[in-house]
């Protein structure tokens, strides 16, 4: 599979991931259980998602990991109002790093 299309892939799950947890958050805080339902539907969408990639699963989830991390506190920056502190862009940044190194390392 092109690698275009593998990160295009991870960010697909990573936004189903991050937008389940959010709905779910949502849920539990105020919104009723149906954002809580939709949230599991969307978690499992994700799962269906992440594992369509022909990839081992330790360097699919290894790669991932980074992707999920960005979008994260993207969301939280966007749809929370949350501030994100410098050592968290710091920390993301080393995972993107790392993600890489797992990615494009040997396979073997």
């Amino acid at each position: 599979m092109n690698k275009v299309i593998e990160w295009l892939v991870m960010l697909a799950a990573a936004l189903l991931e991050v937008g389940g947890d959010a709905s779910i958050r949502l849920g539990l805080r105020g919104r009723g259980w149906l954002f809580v339902a939709a949230g599991f539907v969307v978690l499992g969408t994700y799962g269906v998602v992440v594992n369509l990639l022909p990839m081992d699963f330790s360097k699919m989830l290894g790669g991932y990991v980074a992707v999920f991390a960005l979008v994260s506190v993207a969301f939280g920056r966007l749809f929370f109002g949350e501030t994100v502190p410098l050592s968290t862009w710091v920390g993301v940044a080393v995972m993107l790093v790392g993600s890489a190194i797992v990615q494009f390392g040997s396979r073997h």
